[in-house]
């Protein structure tokens, strides 16, 4: 009975967390203004999104982003990326779901979209935890292949600390000691998204034995995945964006795969890692390519304005940067 009641107050912390926490994002351009167009008559490349914790794919400051790359990149195709056609429903399964099978599914969505599965290569935009579920998508299948993917605020190195709880919150102070208790129980590890890449450096042990995604995307465990590797390696470029005032993702760091020690407040950035020095996962191949980028985003988690996306679009995504355009 307990431990009904502690599985009971877990989800119930998390559905309340990701409802009052993470709020979707405020639209930056009026989402009237995204038109569907033919992609046989654009220059540019089909643009797919991956929105993160607590969003839908139907939410209108999601919606605002396509009008963006719209307007920037004219005649650009954008998909938003769901596990259910029912907003509501894919609002959920950002924080309740396996995420290897989330993964699987848009992996069949895209290979049998009737648009995207006939372009010769897409751009791919994941905003937070979509980020690193986009580029799981490039390890695992890959088709259609992705030209370009930009993350922002991306826990690719996972997380170190679960949602900071009020002094008064029950429910959150329930979700947050129930997922501490049980973080590596196979309930926890199937179903609660954010635990799947949660990784604590104190307890690496338990992560690459009982990880459910995140150690198997970064190729931490002894054997590796040759796959994934060569397949991120088709990637013409890579760009991480990391907000430099981010209180939501814990350590920050993570967005550009660096490792961060809590106790002596240190940062082991990416080239300084066996991840890249031994190249598990074709990263340091693209850094000596030059089709690495590490950058930074002025701000908290996700505070994204219509410039800075405005610039992202039409300098990664534009038609000389696209395999149908010069290159």
């Amino acid at each position: 009975m307990r431990r009904t009641v502690e599985l009971f107050a877990g989800v119930l912390g998390l559905i309340s967390f990701a409802s009052t926490a993470l709020l979707p994002q405020r639209p930056l351009v009026p989402a009237a203004t995204l038109q569907s167009t033919s992609p046989e008559s654009s220059p540019f490349l089909p643009l797919v999104v991956w929105h993160g914790l607590g969003d839908n794919y139907k939410a209108e400051g999601l919606r605002s982003v396509g009008s963006i790359a719209n307007i920037s990149n004219p005649g650009t195709y954008t998909y938003f990326i769901r596990l259910d056609d029912d907003p509501s429903s894919d609002r959920t399964a950002t924080f309740l779901g396996n995420i290897t099978e989330q993964v699987s599914k848009v992996c069949t969505d895209l290979a049998s979209h009737p648009i995207l599965s006939k372009a010769p290569a897409i751009n791919a935009l994941g905003f937070s935890q979509g980020g690193q579920f986009l580029r799981a998508y490039v390890e695992r299948c890959n088709k259609p292949p992705v030209h370009t993917l930009v993350t922002f605020g991306s826990q690719h190195n996972g997380i170190s600390e679960f949602q900071n709880c009020g002094a008064n919150d029950w429910i959150c102070q329930s979700w947050a000691g129930y997922l501490k208790r049980n973080t590596w129980s196979h309930f926890v590890q199937g179903q609660l998204v954010p635990a799947q890449y949660y990784r604590d450096p104190e307890d690496l042990e338990g992560y690459l034995e009982n990880s459910n995604f995140l150690a198997d995307i970064n190729n931490e465990r002894e054997a590796k995945n040759a796959t994934y590797r060569e397949n991120l390696k088709t990637l013409h470029r890579f760009v991480m964006y990391m907000f430099s005032e981010d209180e939501t993702v814990v350590p920050k760091e993570s967005a550009w795969f660096a490792d961060y020690n809590e106790t002596s407040d240190k940062v082991t950035w990416l080239q300084d890692r066996r991840i890249y020095r031994e190249d598990w996962l074709g990263l340091k191949w693209l850094d000596e390519k030059e089709r690495l980028e590490f950058k930074v985003a002025e701000g908290k988690h996700m505070q994204l304005s219509e410039k800075l996306l405005s610039d992202t679009f039409k300098q990664y995504f534009g038609a000389d940067t696209n395999s149908n355009g010069v290159e």
